[in-house]
């Protein structure tokens, strides 16, 4: 399992009382959702909101809502703070951070991925679709958020390995028999190909073989693209077509709004782990600083007495000439 960083630091475990001040928070958190809903309708603002958080201390208040664009809830950070007493913080969020909060059943019949399990959201294309060889009716392939279904990621590096040994379809190829003929579809997980060819009789046939015992004059294209697997429900209206073109655009839009944070993330993370060697280096090797600054004040030593010994030479000399004369 992968851990997400940075973990927060472990404090202490909770006790009995710990338990009790959660629970008091959670009956507040309700209270203050209501409260929040009334002051939104007070004062007019298009917004949704989703939940309230109290802090452990309840230094602060948390609330989530969404959005279609931004919102000015100036004043109404104001009217909150002044009811609760407390530092007030307003987060907009995204529909799939929604439905993570809200939680709920998928076409799957399970509960969502996102709210199950799932510590951060990985990226999802229509080419994941395609290469599973999925419908791409938006209504199919999209979850309960309205975006792609995050479970598309989970086969998919299967997939990209299974479709390396694969041909297109109307690849040229040659059955075990000896007949030459075309590829016309693919089974992916079985890694069998359907191959239609002339027989002695000089009639059309289709038999299905194992990728392994078919013979191919070039590979060179195998798992490069999509097998481009035939599927019996592919037939798109254009509303659909149009849904799918706009579910395939947001989520786009949705991995390059995420590059920034995440390229942020990877400079924390790699400036924390250098601060982490650094100490690391210092703490293993703590004798070296020492004979290091041992050395130096030997050198300054050294090179004190040399001038201490000059200047007495070139006062004796003085004196000397002084007396002579």
């Amino acid at each position: 399992d992968q851990v997400v960083q940075p973990l927060k630091p472990l404090m202490r475990v909770a006790t009995e009382e710990d338990a009790a001040v959660c629970a008091s928070n959670e009956e507040k958190e309700k209270e203050a959702f209501q409260i929040c809903l009334e002051k939104i309708k007070k004062h007019g603002l298009e917004m949704k909101l989703i939940d309230s958080e109290y802090t452990f201390d309840r230094n602060k208040l948390l609330f989530y809502f969404t959005a279609d664009g931004r919102i000015d809830f100036r004043e109404l950070v104001k009217d909150l703070a002044s009811v609760f007493h407390t530092r007030i913080e307003l987060r907009q969020i995204g529909v799939r951070d929604e439905t993570k909060m809200l939680g709920g059943i998928a076409i799957c019949g399970r509960p969502l991925c996102c709210h199950s399990y799932l510590s951060d959201f990985v990226p999802v294309s229509i080419k994941m679709a395609k290469e599973q060889n999925l419908s791409l009716n938006p209504a199919k392939i999209s979850g309960v958020c309205g975006r792609l279904m995050c479970c598309l990621k989970n086969e998919q590096e299967a997939y990209e390995h299974l479709n390396r040994s694969l041909p297109h379809i109307g690849t040229k190829t040659t059955t075990p028999e000896g007949y030459p003929g075309e590829v016309q579809s693919v089974s992916v997980l079985r890694q069998l190909v359907k191959v239609v060819f002339t027989n002695d009789n000089g009639e059309k046939e289709v038999r299905e073989y194992p990728v392994a015992e078919l013979q191919f004059d070039q590979k060179k294209n195998f798992g490069k693209n999509i097998p481009q697997q035939i599927l019996p429900d592919e037939k798109l209206d254009e509303e659909e077509l149009i849904a799918l073109e706009e579910l395939s655009q947001e989520e786009e839009l949705i991995d390059e709004e995420d590059k920034p944070e995440q390229a942020k993330r990877n400079r924390n993370n790699r400036s924390n782990n250098r601060r982490r060697s650094s100490g690391n280096r210092r703490n293993e090797y703590p004798n070296n600083r020492e004979r290091g600054s041992n050395n130096t004040r030997e050198r300054n030593g050294n090179s004190n007495r040399d001038h201490g010994g000059s200047n007495n030479r070139e006062s004796n000399n003085r004196d000397h000439n002084n007396n002579g004369g």
